[in-house]
């Protein structure tokens, strides 16, 4: 029996991630990602710390909506910015935070499940 997910065509699906970068839908990219069904853009995001609802601007506005925003913190898991869970649920979007590895995992069940998923991913 099948169990691997089929991911539609043209979808972003994360591939890998490594020292750096990920590859995402067969394309290497070098830092932080932010990763949505249908794009993957750079993300000058280095650090937690430096996560803001602005650096979310791609997400916030996204069409469709984003419902879904899993965090990509780093190698380790840490909880998201003060104030960041609360400015994206006024925009309709749950944060959900984890180490970097765990949220390119987590991103590409729900992206097979075809939900309103993002994923905002600092390089490890």
């Amino acid at each position: 029996m099948e169990v691997t997910p089929v991911i539609a065509v043209g979808r972003q699906q994360i591939q890998a991630y490594r020292e750096g970068g990920f590859t995402v839908a067969g394309t290497a990219h070098e830092g932080s990602l932010l990763v949505m069904p249908e794009r993957t853009l750079p993300w000058r995001v280095t650090t937690l710390a430096a996560v803001t609802l602005d650096s979310m601007a791609p997400i916030t506005e996204a069409e469709p909506a984003v419902e879904l925003l899993i965090l990509g913190c780093g190698r380790e898991f840490a909880p998201a910015p003060p104030g960041l869970r609360e400015a994206l649920r006024a925009h309709g979007i749950v944060i959900e935070a984890m180490a970097t590895p765990a949220a390119c995992l987590t991103y590409n069940v729900l992206l097979a499940e075809d939900r309103r998923v993002a994923a905002a991913l600092i390089a490890v």
